[in-house]
């Protein structure tokens, strides 16, 4: 399965949605609760990561 094929069929792509919502929450969790610095970039960085790809189908179909 090709990438654009995942995002432009709505049951993958909503599926990976929800994924990702949920280890978007993981993430958020783990970064209000930490108190060391390197964790709490981590965690940030992690959440942008994870946001970003919340755009896959976006980013995919522009380009083609």
């Amino acid at each position: 399965m090709s990438i654009k094929s995942l995002v432009n069929t709505p049951n993958h792509y909503n599926a990976l949605m929800e994924e990702l919502d949920l280890w978007i929450e993981k993430e958020r969790r783990g970064l209000e609760t930490s108190t060391d610095i390197e964790n709490i970039y981590r965690y940030q960085g992690a959440v942008r990561v994870l946001r970003r790809l919340k755009q896959l189908r976006e980013l995919v179909n522009a380009q083609s």
